[in-house]
C-alpha cells in the first residue's frame, strides 16, 4: 500500500548504503574466540559517553579514540554483565564468557571501516530511480566521523583514500546529515527532527530506513514511517519502499544506471 504523503525518504548509511560494518566486527569476534555480539553489546551498552558514541559526535579525535575504543571494549567487567543481559533478553544461551580481552581499538575500526567502503548495488540503485523522479527529497542520516582530522599516514589504512565521505557518496543525497558535523547522534530524537527541518518536511512526511532497531524505534516514535534493514536483506527492504513510494526501484528495464 503507497502512501502518497510522503515527501522525503532518509537513509543511514553504513548497512544501509554501503556494506555494513557489523560484518567487520563479526569476523574479528570470530578470529579472538569472542562470543558472537559481545563487541556490539559493548559498544552499545557504554551509553552516551562511550569512545565511539563520543567519536560519532565529533567530541574526540582519531587517535585518542583508538586509545578509548579499546579500552571501552577490554573491559570485562562491564562487558560480561551487558553480554549476559543481552542473552537473557535473546532467550539464547550465553557463551563461555572472556576473563580478560586486549582489544586492539586501530584494529577493528580499520577493519571496519574497510569493509563499510562498498556500496550495496540494491540501494543505490533505488537512490538513484528516486532521484530521477524528483518526488522526494533522498536524505542520508548518519552517525559517521566527517569532522575528525584524520593523520594523512591513516588515510589508506581505513580505506578513505577519497575522504571520509567521498564527493560520489555524498552527491547522491540532497541533504547529508552527518553525527560529527551536527554535534548529535541517532537515536538522538534532536537529530532525526533536524534532518526534516533542514529538508522542510514534518517527520510524518518522511520514511527512514536503517539497520539498527534502536535507531528504528525512535525514528518510529517521532512518527516517521521506517524500514528494517538487515544484513543480506537490502534488496526486500527496497521492495518495501518501492510498495510504501509508488515508484519503480527493483526491475531490470527500469533504467538507472549504476
Amino acid at each position: 500500500m503507497t502512501s502518497p504523503h510522503l515527501k522525503a525518504v532518509i537513509f543511514d548509511i553504513g548497512g544501509v548504503v554501503m556494506r555494513s560494518p557489523f560484518i567487520a566486527i563479526a569476523a574479528y569476534e570470530r578470529k579472538h574466540g569472542i562470543p558472537e555480539n559481545y563487541l556490539n553489546c559493548s559498544i552499545m551498552e557504554r551509553g552516551p559517553q562511550g569512545a565511539w558514541q563520543r567519536f560519532e559526535r565529533g567530541e574526540i579525535e582519531l587517535l585518542p579514540f583508538y586509545e578509548a575504543f579499546s579500552q571501552d571494549l577490554s573491559d570485562t567487567a562491564n562487558g560480561n554483565i551487558w553480554y549476559k543481559d543481552y542473552c537473557r533478553r535473546k532467550q539464547i544461551e550465553c557463551s563461555k564468557l572472556p576473563d580478560k580481552l586486549d582489544i586492539n581499538g586501530r584494529d577493528l575500526f580499520g577493519s571496519m571501516m574497510r569493509e563499510s567502503g562498498t556500496y550495496d548495488l540494491h540501494i543505490r540503485q533505488a537512490i538513484l530511480r528516486i532521484k530521477a523522479q524528483g518526488k522526494h527529497k533522498v536524505v542520508a542520516l548518519t552517525n559517521n566521523f566527517a569532522k575528525i582530522a584524520v593523520p594523512p599516514e591513516e588515510l589508506a589504512f581505513l580505506g578513505w583514500d577519497e575522504g571520509v565521505i567521498p564527493n560520489h557518496l555524498r552527491d547522491l543525497f540532497d541533504d547529508f546529515c552527518d553525527s560529527s558535523a551536527l554535534g548529535m547522534r541517532k537515536p538522538e530524537p534532536e537529530f532525526y527532527l533536524l534532518a526534516c527541518k533542514r529538508n522542510g518536511v514534518q517527520p510524518e512526511e518522511a520514511i527512514f530506513l536503517d539497520d539498527i532497531g534502536l535507531n528504528l524505534k525512535a525514528a518510529k516514535k517521532l512518527g516517521m514511517e521506517t524500514i528494517h534493514v538487515p544484513i543480506g536483506g537490502t534488496l526486500e527492504a527496497v521492495k518495501q519502499l518501492e510498495a510504501k513510494i509508488g515508484i519503480d526501484l527493483t526491475s531490470p528495464e527500469a533504467g538507472a544506471k549504476l
